[in-house]
């Protein structure tokens, strides 16, 4: 048993055992909460940026918004922006401190939640490790209109527990023949092993409006051909080297050249994710995402 698992289990152990569902079923009489997962199947698609730039641009609309770093082992976001995480996710397992403690005060109004970067153990999560997020996003789930999951790159357990807790996944793919293949590879497990069926696809640096729309059709083409799913076009960013210059100040984009092409894009955007309805079963609540993430867990073996 690592580490990680024995501060759970003795956190988990000193509540009391109906704490969680208490807390889980003191959420369901708020208003329900948009979970987003951001994924895009291989590293350098600019997911992290996209999480974060949609993050601000839904802040810039008065939405309460929580970007989740969900790169549980190689933690991005802060980094990005320049942040300083003096504590983590770890800290919030280990029963050391709350989430409200270790959320971070990000650009545009956003919190964040930062993870750890070079622990292992928090690529492996046990069912009793996500239980522990369910008792800790209890606690903000009143000052929440949006939950950003930025996951981590790839088609790790932990990467298809977090897309297929989510209300809605989004797809970051770039015109390249890996970035491609790699988001036809996680959107098929998702899809035929898991039960995800929607999603939305961004198209990321891209030449023109119309190569964002052929690289769509590509993806889409083959999708249809082969599995049950149902692809949504959400947009595409343009190739800016604004984008380039915000990362090398560890700025957002929205902030740094808020009238760029790409910022202007990622708000388009932005107003198009606001308008999604907010569904009000089961499904809609904070609670139904941790519930979620607790069984895909618990189905993992991890």
């Amino acid at each position: 048993m690592n580490t990680i698992t024995r501060l759970a289990d003795r956190a988990m152990a000193q509540k009391p055992k109906t704490a969680g569902a208490r807390d889980i079923n003191s959420m369901s009489s708020n208003r329900p909460i948009k979970v987003i997962a951001v994924t895009g199947g291989k590293g350098g698609v600019g997911k992290t940026n996209m999480s974060v730039n949609l993050s601000i641009a839904l802040a810039e609309m008065q939405r309460r918004v929580i970007l989740m770093d969900a790169d549980l082992g190689l933690a991005n976001v802060d980094v990005l922006l320049g942040l300083q995480a003096k504590h983590t996710l770890a800290d919030v397992l280990d029963g050391s401190m709350s989430l409200r403690e270790v959320m971070l005060n990000g650009p545009g109004g956003i919190k964040i939640v930062p993870a750890s970067s070079g622990v292992q153990q928090m690529t492996q999560l046990s069912p009793q490790e996500h239980a522990s997020l369910i008792n800790a996003f209890s606690e903000v789930s009143d000052q929440l209109d949006i939950l950003m999951i930025d996951t981590a790159a790839g088609i790790s357990d932990t990467v298809i527990s977090f897309v297929q807790a989510a209300q809605e996944a989004i797809i970051v793919v770039c015109d390249e023949p890996s970035s491609i293949t790699d988001a036809y590879a996680l959107i098929k497990l998702l899809n035929a092993e898991h039960g995800v069926f929607r999603f939305r696809v961004i198209a990321n640096m891209t030449r023109s409006t119309q190569e964002g729309i052929n690289l769509f059709n590509k993806l889409n083409s083959v999708c249809d051909r082969f599995l049950d799913a149902s692809l949504q076009y959400l947009g595409h960013v343009p190739f800016d080297e604004n984008v380039r210059k915000a990362v090398q100040k560890r700025q957002p984009l929205m902030t740094f050249a808020p009238r760029s092409k790409a910022a202007l894009s990622i708000r388009a955007m932005a107003q198009k994710i606001d308008q999604w309805p907010v569904q009000t079963t089961a499904r809609g609540h904070l609670e139904f995402f941790l519930e979620r993430l607790l069984q895909s867990a618990s189905v993992s073996g991890y």
